[in-house]
């Protein structure tokens, strides 16, 4: 802990600056510019190289109407640039340009800003302002990428310690094995699905959309993702083969070769779409985000893999101590390679020592240091423990090896002293036939009374004996009562804790990565002011039902900004189930009473899945009345309505 503090501060004490995030550099026409003429282009310049949406650009006139505008691109086929055509003929007045771009990373940027033709408008720009993601689509893509983390520990961490470690029974280890897999799966395809929608800001609805499918395919994160599961699909015929396997349980070097490289390559599907895909030292970014990723797995995959061996239900024949000590040199092993990693990740994330408490990321990197803190005291309580259960290992083996010995060397005695008496009866025996007397018990008694005896010998079997250690105890490594054992309790409670704060880490990780790293909000912070950010989603539940079998339900509809202007409009049925569910059709219209205004009808299509528009025009700002008409049958259908408030 002492040398990665002097690294940290010898490392961040001279870093330079660089480029983390994509942060917009410049834009023309220049935020806050009055021109004499309209521009027939907008040009915006990143630090970075982007990724352009079909909505990149969202252009509104003094009246805050939508300008249509051509199809964004690259200036000049440069990646850190994105360009649009404007219209002829804007007029005059303050114009406001709202855009979206993905940074390499894979994370959407966003902000705004203003241009004058002419001379500003007499009244201020409406500056679209807001949250830059839909509120569920952040939450669900949020907790996938948590579920996703936890999921490759289990995998990995559970592979690793059965190939590593080497418990004689494996098969307490298939459950955490396969719920790695399958969770990992799952979030994958949830994650492909939710990738459109969480990078235009669109609502989960829009993950029905197969061409919104095909856009993420076609994007360095989506192929990331698909190759993630390719890898995944690979691992299971891997999984498969060695299960249908019989041997000595001890994995074939082909199988480890192969396992880790599905294990690396699983890896790299993070590091291409995260922070290590973007900023300095690219390359080097990405073999430390693999070697790191990777060695959290087998520590704390590793630690759920032995919570399971230590569970009260599993012999503890399944768990010797020469497992428990592999896996401790495996850990220290993966948490050398975690501090390594984790000091050069956090140089180049921070780039300064003020960034530490300065900045978001900062932040929470120091939140993370606190929480491994705490790791490392559980995982040193759980080593000294399984140093504790070597010792005595030892000196039991020793106080059994010197208690057989003893054992040995009196029965040596005891079969000594009784070939010495069957001798000495031989030897009178053949002296009495000689001078032809009686044999054995045929002998007279002698004149003078009763021959001595020869002293009496102790018989092998009248003598007590000692029992063999062996047989007042178990075996080593037997299968005793959990609760016999008080060191095998008190491990798998210093191992639980250890998981449970390994959990809390997991967490804060997934956190940090979505979150701007201090290189990158530092030099946002020196580029062109900028208002973060989408007009914002407004989003209504109608509640319906028709009075029939069937015909009850909700329709939640999304107004995208929800203001003035063009609107575009997504609205999914949902059963009284909560499912998704088809009709026939669906019709909305807004009215404003308070001016006499409507009904205007959003004209919306089916899009397979759901009902949409672009091309709903709210003119003036107030609270308008929604009305949805919903056919569920030939014959039956229902009209509700609802308010809205549309800002100006």
């Amino acid at each position: 802990m002492l040398l990665g503090t002097v690294l940290v501060l010898l490392l961040l004490g001279g870093a330079g600056p660089a480029t983390a995030h994509s942060a917009l550099k410049g834009s023309d026409p220049g935020d806050g510019t009055v021109l004499r003429s309209a521009p027939r282009d907008l040009t915006l310049t990143f630090t970075e190289s982007v990724g352009l949406l079909d909505d990149s650009f969202r252009v509104y006139d003094p009246g805050n109407r939508r300008v249509r505008t051509g199809e964004p691109r690259h200036a000049g086929g440069r990646s850190d640039t994105a360009r649009v055509t404007l219209p002829a003929g804007l007029g005059e007045g303050t114009f406001t340009v709202a855009w979206r771009v993905v940074s390499a990373d894979s994370h959407p940027v966003s902000g705004a800003f203003t241009f004058s033709v002419g001379k500003p408008s007499p009244t201020p720009a409406a500056v679209p302002t807001g949250p830059v993601e839909h509120p569920l689509t952040g939450s669900l893509h949020d907790a996938a990428r948590h579920l996703a983390y936890l999921a490759v520990a289990l995998l990995v961490g559970t592979a690793a310690f059965a190939a590593l470690c080497r418990p004689p029974d494996p098969a307490p280890l298939r459950l955490p094995l396969l719920t790695g897999w399958w969770t990992l799966l799952a979030t994958t395809v949830a994650l492909l699905l939710l990738r459109a929608p969480y990078e235009t800001g669109a609502g989960p609805a829009a993950a029905l959309d197969p061409s919104a499918l095909g856009r993420t395919l076609a994007g360095r994160p989506g192929i990331a993702l698909l190759a993630r599961l390719v890898l995944l699909l690979a691992t299971a015929g891997l999984l498969v083969r060695l299960a249908r396997r019989r041997g000595d349980g001890r994995t074939p070097p082909a199988a480890l070769v192969t396992g880790a490289a599905l294990a690396v390559g699983l890896a790299l599907t993070w590091a291409a779409a995260e922070h290590a895909s973007a900023g300095p030292q690219v390359p080097l970014a990405m073999a430390s985000s693999v070697l790191h990723l990777l060695a959290m797995a087998v520590w704390l995959g590793g630690l759920a893999a032995l919570l399971t061996l230590l569970r009260p239900s599993v012999p503890a024949t399944a768990l010797p101590a020469a497992a428990v000590t592999r896996f401790s040199r495996v850990a220290f092993a993966a948490v050398t390679v975690l501090a390594a990693t984790g000091v050069y990740q956090s140089w180049r994330g921070l780039g300064s020592w003020t960034a530490l408490t300065g900045t978001s990321y900062g932040r929470t990197l120091l939140l993370k240091l606190a929480a491994v803190v705490a790791l490392l005291m559980a995982a040193n309580h759980s080593r000294r423990w399984t140093a504790r259960g070597r010792t005595e290992a030892a000196e039991k083996r020793d106080t059994t090896d010197a208690t057989d010995t003893a054992d040995a060397t009196d029965a040596t005695d005891v079969v000594d002293v009784t070939d010495a008496a069957d001798a000495q009866r031989a030897v009178r025996e053949r002296v009495l036939e000689a001078v032809g007397g009686p044999r054995g018990a045929d002998a007279p008694s002698s004149p003078s009374g009763p021959e001595p005896e020869p002293p009496s010998e102790p018989e092998p079997q009248s003598e007590p004996q000692s029992e063999p250690a062996s047989a007042s105890r178990p075996p080593s490594g037997g299968s005793a009562p959990d609760g016999a054992d008080p060191r095998r309790r008190a491990l798998r409670r210093s191992v639980l804790a250890e998981a449970v704060v390994a959990v809390v880490v997991l967490a804060v990780t997934t956190v940090l990565t979505g979150t701007l790293p201090g290189r990158a909000e530092a030099e946002a912070a020196q580029a062109p002011a900028a208002t973060p950010g989408l007009p914002a989603a407004t989003v209504v539940t109608i509640p319906f039902d028709t009075g029939t079998p069937g015909g009850s339900g909700t329709v939640q509809i999304t107004l995208d900004p929800g203001r003035t202007g063009d609107n575009g409009v997504q609205a999914v049925v949902l059963g009284s189930d909560g499912g998704l569910t088809a009709i026939p059709e669906l019709r909305l219209s807004f009215t404003l009473p308070a001016r006499k205004i409507g009904p205007l009808d959003a004209g919306l299509t089916d899009r397979g899945g759901y009902w949409a528009t672009n091309d709903l025009t709210l003119p003036i700002p107030g609270t308008w009345t929604m009305k949805a008409t919903v056919r569920v049958s030939e014959l039956d259908q229902v009209s509700v309505t609802k308010p809205v408030r549309i800002a100006g």
